[in-house]
């Protein structure tokens, strides 16, 4: 089931000064912002590099759960907290 909180047809983008970033040092991913940076797992990594600006949520979830054989409610309910937390901490946009 949806997240309430998240509009499937809603456009995640970073903000302007976010990147994704490989940390060669660490032989990890990490969310890069001024002044600050997220370490990211595999599953928040998958996400992230799922969003391009263009595609909705809808999109970037039904994505991941074909290429991952997960069931789309989980791959939905999981996305849906981990964008609006990034969301919340300003890493994350979401344009409607």
């Amino acid at each position: 089931m949806m997240d309430p909180g998240m509009d499937p047809g809603a456009i995640p983008t970073l903000p302007r000064g976010v990147r994704l970033h490989r940390d060669r040092v660490r032989d990890q991913w990490v969310l890069l912002a001024p002044e600050r940076a997220v370490t990211l797992d595999p599953i928040a990594h998958a996400i992230l590099s799922e969003i391009d600006g263009t595609r909705s949520f809808a999109e970037i979830t039904e994505t991941l759960a074909t290429r991952y054989a997960a069931p789309r409610e989980q791959i939905t309910a999981d996305a849906a907290g981990f964008l609006q937390a990034l969301q919340a901490r300003r890493f994350l946009d979401l344009a409607t």
